[in-house]
């Protein structure tokens, strides 16, 4: 395909950011979604240097009607849907588990985990009536390993990763392809906000 139809979410900064890049000098034709409309306009305007067409919707992935519109708005201005990047994440309250609440675990799972089930959601749907798609999950070496003191982050990985399986499986059929990956360590604005401290990251 000469040029894909690629939607990130969570593409305003870090891992989101860079693929949204990668894919823009690879030609393909890339929607940005996030929650700041200046930031998402300035990462567009970015995109289109690199000859490509690009938009940016404000969506919050936690909110079906904006995801909704989101995938439909996509399909609205380009036609299709080819590759779904879901990116969006927080590391939420990193501390020991008697910190936690049942506010600081929404907060988490609510991005991380809901996010990720309403994007695909929506992209499965569109991707089913063209019979193509691929979806790529944004989880976390954490998603299958443990951390002291992020345990609801860790937690809300191994859904993401289970929740991909899953779904990979419902829609193999259908000629769509599911898959996650797993990065470690990235220096972003998140690990730096995970770690706390520059030694607790060099630490990584």
């Amino acid at each position: 395909m000469e040029q894909p139809v690629v939607l990130i979410t969570g593409a305003l900064t870090g891992i989101g950011r860079a693929a949204a890049v990668a894919f823009a000098k690879k030609g393909a034709n890339v929607v940005v979604t996030g929650r700041r409309d200046e930031a998402g306009a300035a990462l567009a305007e970015e995109l289109r240097t690199f000859g490509a067409k690009a938009e940016f919707i404000n969506a919050d992935v936690r909110k079906d009607d904006d995801v909704r519109a989101m995938v439909d708005q996509t399909v609205a201005r380009f036609g299709r849907l080819d590759v779904a990047v879901n990116n969006a994440g927080t590391e939420g309250r990193v501390g020991p588990i008697v910190d936690q609440t049942a506010e600081t675990f929404a907060a988490t799972f609510d991005t991380n985990v809901l996010g990720v089930v309403l994007s695909m959601k929506h992209e499965v749907r569109v991707m089913q009536e063209q019979g193509s798609g691929s979806i790529v999950q944004h989880s976390s070496t954490y998603g299958h390993e443990g951390a002291a003191g992020a345990s609801v982050y860790v937690g809300s990985k191994h859904a993401v990763e289970g929740i991909t399986k899953s779904v990979a499986l419902e829609v193999a059929k259908a000629g769509i392809r599911v898959n996650g990956v797993a990065p470690g360590p990235t220096d972003t604005g998140m690990l730096t906000r995970f770690t706390g401290t520059s030694e607790n990251k060099a630490a990584l």
